[in-house]
């Protein structure tokens, strides 16, 4: 596709069209707790369930927020709550024994607190992420994990439908090849993040889940160690994750995602078969875009079959036909997740069984992406660009309100890019004559500046 210069520069404001738009470009905003495989499911897939307190129990709730207590408090307020939440854990049958071993030694763990509350600074650009995300070590460690592991990959995918190389992806980004499993004690983590208040009830439920795998003798306390909001093993699952999908592949009688690589692997192979992956299908392909393409067909909702993409223009990048391996009549949504300027992708079902996996649009091209090259596949046609600077979080929220006193509601100005802002952002872009990709860049917030006055 072409590359263009700012088209931000020349144009004159004329009144916002009143019309709905498509989801438009991916904002690049990171999010520590959606990297887990399953976080926060109460929120994304309709509940777990975890709001709930065992029947008869009160809710369990945290004294005072944490960041409001001293110390000393903050411990009598802690061990306080761990009463009732002993009580809601033998109440949901969960034996004394593990109540007593796993919960006797919990413990607030601060630095889960401040990470928990912490907001990145910037947003990335699409190249900062993918290099973080796929540098060339991680492609050739993804490679040969393909080539020593490659009996077991064809096993799971006999069994469950889900190709080898995108085990291998989703074990690199998640632990790096297991290599970084993280170093909290769940039940540290998930007591932490339970008493602290902000999600807890949804981390409550995590806990008992927790407290249920280890009861039922799959793990001890101390050996179940992960990331600081909870995610386990080489897959990363959540407690209710682990207990909806793992599986027992070995043959030894428990589950074991931390040191048994084919329970690991089965349990996400596992897993995304539960969400629907549809075999063999490839996940999506980069795409070269017509001059003069409506942009109003970009995003997520816009999902049409491969000949209508292909009669609007749009080709391989790598000058395979549209849709080179996939199934008859599969559909496709198109993505531009760096705006006009960086690469387009076409992307299947497969794709969004990622997304159920992890809601960033981003992880999931990174998926798509390091799968590809660890079976083979060559780098991006178009990369993204890389003369774009991040935006602060502070950019994001100048730009929300700016764009919401000429006219263009964002919405809340919270720094993060949600639809609605995109939804502005487009309105703005299609007023002035410039591609309507609903990109958020510096080039946008310089014009925001000089049309409403800095």
């Amino acid at each position: 596709m072409a590359r263009l210069g700012s088209p931000y520069k020349k144009q004159k404001s004329v009144p916002m069209a009143r019309r709905p738009f498509a989801l438009a470009a991916l904002p690049v905003v990171l999010l520590a707790l959606s990297s887990c495989a399953g976080a926060d499911q109460s929120q994304r897939s309709g509940g777990t369930g975890g709001g709930r307190s065992a029947p008869g129990m009160a809710p369990v709730s945290p004294i005072a927020p944490a960041a409001a207590l001293s110390p000393a408090a903050e411990q009598a307020a802690f061990a306080q709550w761990l009463v009732g939440m002993r009580a809601e854990a033998l109440a949901a049958g969960i034996s004394r024994a593990t109540v007593d071993s796993a919960l006797g030694r919990a413990r607030i763990e601060p630095r889960i607190v401040e990470l928990d509350r912490k907001q990145p600074e910037f947003n990335k650009t699409l190249a900062g992420y993918f290099a973080s995300t796929l540098p060339d070590s991680r492609i050739a460690k993804a490679r040969e994990m393909m080539a020593l592991h490659a009996p077991l990959l064809r096993s799971l995918e006999q069994r469950y439908g889900v190709p080898g190389r995108f085990l291998v992806a989703f074990w690199g980004l998640e632990t790096n090849f297991g290599g970084t499993l993280g170093s909290f004690r769940v039940v540290d983590a998930l007591s932490t993040l339970a008493f602290e208040g902000r999600r807890g009830a949804f981390f409550r439920a995590q806990l008992l889940d927790a407290l249920r795998i280890i009861d039922a003798g799959h793990v001890s306390a101390d050996a179940m160690i992960g990331s600081w909001a909870g995610a386990m093993g080489q897959t990363q699952f959540m407690p209710s994750t682990f207990r909806a999908h793992a599986v027992d592949y070995d043959g030894d009688g428990r589950i074991d995602i931390w040191g048994s690589l084919p329970d690991a692997l089965a349990s996400a192979a596992k897993y995304l078969s539960d969400l629907g992956w549809k075999g063999a299908e490839p996940w999506g392909w980069e795409v070269v875009l017509p001059a003069g393409l409506d942009l109003a067909r970009v995003g997520l909702e816009e999902r049409r079959p491969l000949a209508d993409w292909a009669a609007l223009g749009l080709r391989g990048a790598d000058g395979r036909a549209l849709g080179a391996g996939a199934r008859a009549g599969v559909t496709a949504a198109l993505l531009l997740p760096a705006g006009y300027r960086g690469p387009a992708f076409l992307v299947t079902d497969n794709y969004f069984s990622i997304l159920k996996w992890n809601r960033s649009m981003l992880y999931a091209l990174a998926v798509g992406l390091l799968a590809d090259r660890a079976a083979g596949g060559g780098p991006l046609v178009h990369p993204p660009p890389a003369d774009e600077a991040p935006l602060r979080s502070a950019d994001v929220a100048e730009i929300q309100s700016r764009l919401s006193a000429l006219g263009y509601d964002a919405g809340t100005a919270d720094g993060v890019i949600g639809a609605q802002t995109r939804v502005a952002i487009r309105a703005y872009q299609a007023s002035i004559g410039a591609p309507a990709d609903g990109y958020a860049n510096d080039a946008l917030l310089a014009d925001l500046r000089r049309r409403s006055g800095r």
